[in-house]
Formats: structure tokens, C-alpha cells, sequence
């Protein structure tokens, strides 16, 4: 994580919430091995179809089923991508208001940050890590970005 605009502080604000944890095709083959499960018993037991992607399900409280307050990701070696790229979201990346939000929400982005800044460190962390995606249907919008798309500096 590039630590000029972010710092995660395990908070699990990014864990709260139904159908935003997309479970993408990167992500299936680590999740399976991480578990030692079948496909078709991993989608079952820990996925739900939200807009026409598994997502990772929720427990009775909201947050993914794999956040434990106190412990934080209890399969963090194996999260899906959109999780390894938090905050680095295309929303935050080319919307100067979705990134000041989720500023004011997320207790790990640097408070005197740049929005310019910040997109153009996200992006280079995405790039690095191999995180940016192209095909919508089998990945969550939130990966996909041009980078014409970003702020200039």
C-alpha cells in the first residue's frame, strides 16, 4: 500500500455493507486453494449473486462474513482484489466528491491529501499491484480505470 496517501488502520469501514466485496475471476482460483474448496461449494457457502457477480456474503451485523471486529480480515491473505485495492476505488480516483468521503469515512487516507495526488498515487498502486481490471462483467466497476480518466497534477 503506498503509504504517501494511505495507511490502513483495519477499521473495517470498507467491510461494511451487502454486494460490494465482488468475488472476480483473479480472485476465485486464490480463494479456492485458500479454503480448499471446490468451486461450486466456495459460491454456495460464502457468495451471493448481486448484480449478476458473486459477492462475498454479509454476517447479521452488515460486514463481510470474514470480518471479525477486533481481529479485522480473518482470510486477508486471500481477499479479493477490490478488498487489496481499498481504497484506491474508481469513484474515488476521478470523483473529487466520492474521494471526500470516503476521506471523511476512511481513517486511513491521509487528511491533508490532494485529490490529484491521491488518484495519481492510487493508480500507480493498482498498476503496480496488478489490480486494474477491463472486463465489467466478470469484475466489479470499481477496478476499472483509464488512467485519461484521473485529475491532472
Amino acid at each position: 500500500m503506498s503509504e504517501k496517501s494511505f495507511s490502513c488502520q483495519r477499521c473495517g469501514h470498507c467491510c461494511h455493507g451487502r454486494g460490494g466485496i465482488v468475488v472476480g475471476q483473479r480472485d476465485l482460483p486464490r480463494l479456492l486453494a485458500y479454503f480448499n474448496m471446490a468451486e461450486q461449494d466456495f459460491l454456495a457457502k460464502y457468495t451471493e449473486i448481486f448484480d449478476g457477480k458473486p459477492t462475498l456474503i454479509v454476517g447479521d451485523d452488515e460486514y463481510c462474513y470474514f470480518f471479525k471486529e477486533g481481529k479485522g480480515c480473518t482470510i486477508h491473505e486471500a481477499r479479493p482484489d477490490v478488498c487489496r485495492a481499498w481504497p484506491y476505488f474508481r469513484g474515488n480516483l476521478i470523483d473529487e466528491i466520492s474521494f471526500e468521503m470516503a476521506k471523511e469515512d476512511c481513517p486511513g487516507i491521509v487528511k491533508d491529501i490532494s485529490h490529484a495526488f491521491f488518484a495519481h498515487d492510487g493508480y500507480a498502486y493498482l498498476k503496480d499491484n496488478h489490480l486494474l481490471c477491463e472486463n465489467p462483467k466478470v469484475n466489479g466497476r470499481a477496478l476499472i480505470i483509464d488512467e485519461k480518466e484521473l485529475p491532472p497534477l
